[in-house]
C-alpha cells in the first residue's frame, strides 16, 4: 500500500465522523421538541457506516480503502410519551410525544466521533511528517 492511500483513508474517516456528529447535533437540538402524534415526532438518527474496498493494481485482491456513510437510519425505539392536557400540543386525549433521543448515548456519540476525527488528523500529521523526513533523506 502506497503512504499516499493514508490521506484518502484518513479523510474518508474524518467525512464520515462529521456525518455522524452532525446527525448527533441534530439529535440534541431536537431532544426536546413535543408533537401531538407519534408520525410527526421526531426519531434519533443514526449513520450506518461500511469498509470501502477497491481492486489493487488489477488483482482480484481487494484491500481496504477508507470508510464511507452507507445511509442514515432512524430508531425504531418507542416516543416517550407524557400526560400533559394543558399543553397546546397536546391530543385529544391529552399526550404529548417526545422524541426517542438519550440525550446520554448522544453525549458519549459525540465524545467517540470527536476523538475518531482527532485520531484520524493525527494519523495525517504522522504521515506527512513520515513524507517530509524521507525527502530530507536524499539531501
Amino acid at each position: 500500500m502506497s503512504l499516499y492511500n493514508i490521506f484518502d483513508i484518513a479523510g474518508s474517516g474524518m467525512s464520515a465522523q462529521t456525518t455522524r456528529l452532525n446527525l448527533v447535533a441534530s439529535n440534541l437540538a431536537n431532544a426536546d421538541t413535543v408533537s401531538s402524534s407519534t408520525t410527526k415526532t421526531y426519531r434519533s438518527r443514526q449513520p450506518v457506516f461500511a469498509t470501502v474496498l477497491h481492486d489493487a493494481m488489477g488483482s482480484n485482491k481487494a484491500v481496504s480503502k477508507g470508510v464511507r456513510v452507507l445511509g442514515i437510519v432512524e430508531s425504531q425505539a418507542p416516543l416517550r410519551k407524557e400526560y400533559a392536557p394543558q399543553h397546546p400540543m397536546a391530543n385529544d386525549d391529552g399526550y404529548i410525544y417526545k422524541p426517542n433521543v438519550n440525550v446520554i448515548e448522544e453525549m458519549a456519540n459525540m465524545m467517540s466521533a470527536s476523538r475518531t476525527y482527532q485520531n484520524n488528523v493525527e494519523m495525517l500529521n504522522t504521515a506527512k511528517q513520515l513524507l517530509q523526513q524521507t525527502l530530507k533523506i536524499g539531501q
